[in-house]
């Protein structure tokens, strides 16, 4: 408190002081700025992805929960879901919270086996075909033993 009241009593008193409280109240803004867009927004965005995460929680989707524990999402039950982690069918039931990561999405999965997902486009398996073709072509015109390109033996040389 005591910086304070000395800061505003220089600042009235002395000619220019004025200015170095205004220099004390930028430097403090720029601070909070700094934290701001530094430690305050990165977190609420990641804290964001999660939440979104784990809402898109979907059952058949393979998880990892905050433990290590991986698993198949079984069935899902407001904020609690049910991992199935063995073989043997072990059960356990989980808070969403406890999610650090969807590994293998149930969706993306049957677009998989549908074809959807990783199929390229008509045009582009054209276009792969061509390249593949000329390349092979030149190659395997390089590769043969042809005579004509060989030098010939010239006595005179």
């Amino acid at each position: 408190m005591s910086h304070l009241s000395f800061l505003l009593e220089n600042g009235t008193t002395a000619a220019g002081g004025g200015s170095t409280l205004w220099m004390y109240l930028v430097i403090f803004v720029v601070l909070i700025g700094f934290f701001y867009f530094f430690t305050i927004r990165p977190q609420k965005k990641q804290e964001k992805k999660d939440a979104e995460m784990r809402d898109s929680l979907a059952v058949g989707d393979e998880v990892t929960t905050i433990g290590g524990i991986i698993g198949k999402v079984v069935s899902i039950k407001g904020e609690t879901f049910v991992l199935e982690t063995t073989k043997d069918k072990t059960k356990i039931r989980f808070l969403k919270t406890a999610v650090r990561s969807v590994d293998v999405r149930m969706a993306d999965l049957a677009a998989q086996t549908m074809g959807t997902a990783t199929s390229p486009a008509p045009e582009e398996k054209k276009e792969e075909k061509k390249g593949f073709k000329l390349f092979g072509k030149k190659d395997k015109e390089k590769t043969k033993d042809d005579p004509k390109d060989e030098p010939k033996d010239d006595p005179n040389a």
